[in-house]
């Protein structure tokens, strides 16, 4: 079963993964820390972190407020 089927029935989304293209020339090496780059700017790895266990709204709302009285408070 794939996320994108999954994504019809439940809040599982699916998200764009990281492309990469080789250049002429290009190590395998660089393109894959190309590739690490890229999807640590995408942020996939703490979206997929993030979505690991199912949290509550409830939680998700206490999660929420608790971030934004510590970024308040800087």
């Amino acid at each position: 079963m794939s996320l994108t089927h999954l994504s019809d029935r439940s809040k599982i989304h699916c998200f764009d993964m990281a492309d990469v293209k080789i250049g002429s020339g290009e190590s395998f090496e660089g393109l894959l820390r190309r590739f690490n780059r890229q999807v640590q700017q995408d942020r996939i790895l703490a979206e997929v972190r993030r979505r690991r266990h199912f949290e509550k709204p409830s939680e998700e709302k206490r999660k929420k407020a608790a971030a934004k009285r510590r970024k308040s408070s800087r």
